[in-house]
């Protein structure tokens, strides 16, 4: 009989289900609106539901081993969501224990970012790596860090914040309360704040300029550069000298093999990919140059975050 997993993508206005196999082949997807839930207990009531529905249709077909669960501030050892800003659930929402409520099956729940780099260890770019960092760039930077096989929780869970790493002292606001985060200048929101600040003072041409500033995104920026426009080139240049210097720094704390990334930004290939690897060698220390690969995701062109999720399933089996 074959064994399934569950994964379970939560986000900021969707949240994204699905049952996998152990060769990352996913079936019965589905997905409900988060943000229409006020309470985390009738958000969960509803995907149970739903879960039971498509669990239904594969009734004697396979056996569900567990619940993955990649969430925003997704705490592994607790089984908890923490002050997530972009839930509507305030404080600690005690989800793993909401969804023992409706299912017997082992559930595991940690951030989404080390749901992804768990993914990319058991379906995609890492399968043969034991030492790897991943990163996730999109509205925000996110990060995992595994070593010697085995993802960093730190002791309270909430390790391997990269993107809150602070790369210009005093710099643009971000939404921890802080100032200077590297992931308000290397993500696909950083590179948009870049281009308006360079709109702003230069008297260059650029087709960005034909646009309105609420219309400017990572994609036009992308678009942009690909025509040949300075501002955006120097824009990807700029996002990937920080996103160089940030990875360079983390390099020195774990040596990984490689630096995988994940998510909208660097979907733009080597707009993105080879000014943060110029930089990264030009900031890294002379013992750990020329030894770390950049390279992209295996499992953007999928369904990662049920991946993710579900990965981990597996992980803890």
């Amino acid at each position: 009989m074959k064994e399934i997993a569950i994964g379970i993508d939560i986000g900021g206005t969707n949240t994204k289900f699905g049952l996998v196999d152990r060769a990352g082949n996913t079936f019965n997807e589905g997905f409900i609106k988060t943000h229409q839930y006020e309470k985390a207990d009738d958000f969960v009531k509803d995907l149970a539901g739903e879960l039971k529905k498509i669990i239904s249709i594969q009734k004697g077909e396979c056996t569900i081993k567990g619940i993955g669960i990649g969430a925003p501030n997704g705490n592994y050892y607790r089984g908890t969501i923490e002050f997530a800003p972009n839930l509507r659930w305030k404080g600690i929402v005690k989800l793993a224990d909401l969804f023992k409520k409706y299912f017997d099956y082992p559930v595991i729940l940690t951030n989404d970012a080390d749901a992804a780099a768990i993914g990319e260890m058991i379906y995609g770019a890492a399968k043969d790596m034991k030492d790897f960092i991943l990163v996730t760039l999109g509205t925000g930077l996110g990060c995992g860090f595994i070593a010697n096989g085995e993802m960093i929780y730190g002791h309270d869970g909430f390790a391997g914040e990269l993107g809150h790493t602070i790369v210009i002292p005093d710099g643009r606001q971000c939404g921890c309360g802080r100032k200077g985060c590297l992931e308000q200048y290397a993500s696909a929101t950083g590179i948009v704040k870049t281009v308006l600040e360079m709109l702003e003072y230069s008297y260059r041409d650029s087709k960005l300029k034909l646009l309105k500033k609420e219309d400017i995104t990572s994609e036009e920026i992308f678009e942009a550069a690909k025509a040949g426009d300075k501002i955006a080139l120097d824009a990807f240049d700029y996002t990937g000298k920080l996103l160089g210097m940030g990875l360079a720094n983390a390099v020195a704390i774990t040596s990984p093999e490689a630096i995988i990334l994940f998510g909208g930004l660097s979907l733009a290939g080597d707009y993105i990919f080879n000014p943060t690897k110029k930089y990264m060698e030009e900031y890294l220390l002379n013992i750990y140059k020329n030894k770390v690969k950049i390279i992209p995701s295996a499992l953007n062109d999928k369904n990662a975050a049920i991946l993710g999720a579900s990965a981990m399933v597996w992980k803890n089996l």
